[in-house]
């Protein structure tokens, strides 16, 4: 490489780190003093930085404010992050380690430090045992989803539950939020989802809400709506002993509550999406034995639906935001495009009342 390309390239790489914001770059030299001499490396998502350095992880929440979240002030990321630890705990053993203050490293003239963050501190966990690159190496099996399946049933038993959480689940306010979704993907039509796509799943999902409202308030009278994890898909499960189950919504109870049976779609729609509806029907089926909740199989079509259709709501919304590169943005397009999809796969099941992912017969 010539002299004049390396100056480039490290013009660059300063102008990169100049551009980080004080907290992100004030972790990152703190990550690497701490664990070197490998350098720590940044992962990205649209609402946070995640710092990998040595045995540590550390989650850095975006000074962002977008409706559903609210990040915008210190105190309140300081808020979130306690949240986090103590919500993760409930899935994670050892692994939530607690809040990090990240401190400013110009001293104060009286030589006191001033904090300019705070961040999740984690123990880092395996890469090659997370489930989704167990699931693209050809090397998840029957045996691992059905011990997340006991896992989440076991959970989900001992979950709150309760009025402030049965709110989450009622007809209304299951309509609300796919309303919503609906509303928020109108922008993406003929980007991320063609408009016939569009239409169909919001006519399948509102008639499917209108006919089925009594199952919809008979699921909130047995107790089966949870405050769970909210976010369950492969990669947020770690094939460790134990099974580690992390990285749940803690910054908005409507999207962590709700009936089990959408959290089980959750992980059911990721298997399918990656290729894997056979172990879908395998972590279903366990689920369903484990928990005696025969009756989730009347809406995982609808909530597999539902569920792909945010992924596909949550990736468009990367098409947007400038702190994505072009390359990034067209690879968030194309897993937009097929999540959208497979909600649309899932829209013409539950309308056509075909069953789906269950490897049961149905009187088992």
């Amino acid at each position: 490489m010539s002299a004049a390309a390396v100056a480039t390239r490290q013009a660059a790489a300063a102008a990169k780190v100049s551009s980080q914001p004080p907290a992100l770059a004030a972790l990152l030299d703190l990550a690497a003093a701490a664990h070197g001499p490998q350098p720590p490396r940044l992962i990205q998502t649209h609402i946070s930085w995640i710092v990998l350095a040595g045995p540590c992880a550390y989650k850095l929440k975006k000074p962002l404010a977008l409706g559903f979240l609210d990040y915008s002030t210190p105190v309140k990321r300081l808020e979130a992050c306690y949240r986090e630890v103590r919500l993760n705990r409930r899935l994670c053993h050892g692994i939530y380690l607690g809040v990090k203050p990240i401190p400013d490293p110009r001293r104060e003239p009286e030589g006191s430090q001033r904090v300019l963050d705070f961040a999740v501190h984690m123990r880092r966990l395996p890469e090659d045992r997370m489930l989704d690159v167990l699931l693209r190496r050809g090397q998840a099996t029957r045996e691992m989803v059905e011990a997340v399946a006991d896992k989440l049933a076991a959970f989900h038993a001992i979950a709150g539950t309760g009025p402030s959480v049965d709110q989450h689940g009622a007809p209304e306010a299951v309509s609300a939020n796919v309303q919503e979704n609906f509303t928020q993907t109108e922008p993406y039509i003929g980007r991320t989802i063609d408009q016939q796509s569009w239409r169909a799943i919001r006519g399948a999902t509102l008639r499917f809400l209108e006919v089925n409202q009594r199952l919809f308030e008979r699921r909130v009278a047995q107790g089966r709506i949870r405050d769970g994890h909210g976010d369950l898909h492969a990669a947020s499960v770690c094939m460790t002993e134990p099974i580690a189950i992390f990285d749940c919504i803690e910054f908005n109870d409507r999207f962590r509550c709700g009936d089990v049976a959408a959290e089980v779609a959750f992980l059911a729609m990721d298997l399918e999406h990656n290729g894997r509806p056979d172990l879908g029907a395998v972590f279903v089926d366990r689920y369903v034995a484990a928990s005696a909740d025969r009756e989730l199989r009347q809406l995982l079509d609808f909530y597999v639906c539902y569920r792909a259709y945010v992924r596909g709501k949550v990736e468009s919304f990367k098409l947007d935001e400038g702190e994505f590169g072009l390359a990034e943005r067209a690879e968030a397009q194309r897993r937009a495009r097929r999540y959208f999809d497979l909600a649309r796969a899932s829209a013409d099941r539950f309308s056509n009342r075909r069953p789906v992912l269950s490897a049961l017969p149905l009187g088992a």
